[in-house]
């Protein structure tokens, strides 16, 4: 199946002055096949290492000569293309942490092979090595699930995908195309984006199959906990992965992770999740101004997890010949599935292959209640988003927010065809506010970069 990352890992490749790459995200979001995909497709000899499979390979590599690195590895696996027409991949790196430093001996030494290193907890050994990590000699890239437009692609949608990304602002989109977006967008709320579960459900599993690799995700995603152990009691990170399913689109409240779970420990788990990339953190912003992070606070968070897949394996969400019409879900499952599916599609365009991306979101402290759901620095500018999981809400705590920041543009996700909208209100305090109001069904939300591009001409 096609991915969107592909074309950035051929730009690495085809670079002038190219770096090993480090390739980040967590286990089976596709790593590997992206590898072995541009590998083959550039007609490259592929040296493949995998240091969970073969630990002792890491020897190696204790040799500061990466002429000798490569030819000792070439006559162990009975290699015979030259460096320059091969790509070494190094999986699960994180087993021998320590190779992560002198990949630099390749930047210097031998530019002409290009090399790639993955793993699946390689935040941990990143963290617990920063010290000595070759600074500005190696590339970092991420990779996420699968978007929607990927999902539509793997089941042969392109015309579909054509007519959304055509849309214009200020034009009408058809009613056969937002249903059909909308019908096809409902699946992907249930299918997710890991890529197995995707190709299971192209090639035609029912949705008791589907579910079914989803929950063999999560409990390999749990199997993955005893690598935490000594670090984190394995049984409190199962508690904190039940408590984000549980406060989709909230604050987090450590307090509602478990009795007796002490909310250090709560938080240090979180955070754990996060590093292993199971969970996305999302802080509090004053948004006063740019950049976003500038006056984040990390105490108010929000959290989501890196795939609506993981959330219906937690939720036990019935999927059995069919997924389960939307309009049949309980309310706050409907509510959890809209914040976890804008979080995850908002955290793509914040980042992108290239840059491990940020949201953030805004809620008032003290006095009048106020909150909105995610801000996201988009075209050097502040963006809040509101979300709704249906087709109506209120908008109180968004006029407010547009009247004290003097924003020109806000997004409002929901399941109406799309819109451009001038708002003139009054907020809740009597105070006069305009601004653009920008509403997309939650199936255009990908498009939302060059949604942008277009009002900005406009």
């Amino acid at each position: 199946m096609k991915r969107s990352a592909y074309p950035e890992l051929r730009a690495w490749l085809a670079g002038e002055r190219r770096k090993p790459l480090i390739l980040r995200g967590a286990r089976q979001v596709g790593k590997t096949w992206l590898v072995r995909e541009l590998a083959r497709e550039r007609n490259l000899a592929l040296l493949e290492l995998n240091f969970e499979r073969d630990p002792g390979l890491a020897k190696i590599f204790e040799t500061a000569d990466p002429s000798r690195v490569f030819d000792d590895l070439a006559l162990l696996r009975d290699h015979r293309a030259a460096p320059a027409d091969s790509l070494l991949f190094i999986d699960e790196i994180q087993v021998a942490p320590e190779v992560l430093a002198r990949l630099r001996w390749f930047a210097e030494e031998m530019p002409e092979l290009p090399v790639v290193a993955a793993g699946s907890l390689l935040d941990f050994a990143l963290a617990d090595f920063s010290h000595s990590m070759p600074v500005g000699r190696v590339s970092y890239a991420y990779v996420e699930p699968l978007g929607f437009p990927e999902y539509l692609e793997a089941h042969g949608q392109e015309l579909l995908l054509e007519r959304l990304r055509a849309w214009q602002p200020g034009k009408e989109l058809s009613s056969a195309v937002h249903e059909k977006a909308t019908e096809w967008f409902d699946r992907y709320q249930m299918v997710g984006g890991m890529p197995a579960v995707v190709a299971a459900d192209a090639q035609g599993a029912d949705a008791k199959a589907c579910r079914d690799l989803q929950r063999d995700l999560l409990h390999t995603y749990q199997d993955d906990f005893s690598k935490y152990a000594g670090r984190i009691d394995t049984r409190v990170l199962r508690h904190v992965l039940l408590a984000v399913v549980a406060k989709l689109g909230e604050k987090f409240v450590y307090s509602a992770v478990g009795d007796g779970v002490k909310l250090e420990l709560a938080r240090r788990s979180l955070e754990m999740l996060a590093a292993a990339r199971l969970c996305k953190l999302i802080p509090h912003t004053a948004a006063n101004g740019l950049p976003l992070a500038a006056e984040k606070n990390d105490r108010l968070r929000k959290a989501a997890l890196l795939d609506v897949g993981l959330a219906h394996a937690l939720w036990n969400t019935p999927a059995l010949r069919h997924f389960p019409r939307w309009e049949s879900l309980a309310p706050g499952i409907r509510g959890g599935i809209g914040e976890q599916m804008a979080a995850q599609q908002l955290h793509l365009l914040s980042g992108g292959f290239s840059h491990d991306g940020q949201l953030f979101h805004w809620r008032r402290e003290g006095g009048r209640a106020g909150e909105i759901d995610y801000l996201l620095e988009l075209h050097a500018g502040i963006l809040p988003v509101e979300v709704k999981s249906g087709a109506s809400g209120s908008m109180k705590s968004l006029h407010q927010f547009m009247h004290d920041k003097a924003l020109p543009l806000a997004l409002r996700l929901d399941r109406n065809p799309p819109s451009l909208q001038a708002m003139e209100v009054s907020t809740t305090q009597g105070q006069k506010v305009a601004y653009s109001l920008l509403n997309l069904p939650h199936y255009l939300c990908a498009f939302l970069g060059e949604i942008m591009l277009r009002i900005s001409r406009t």
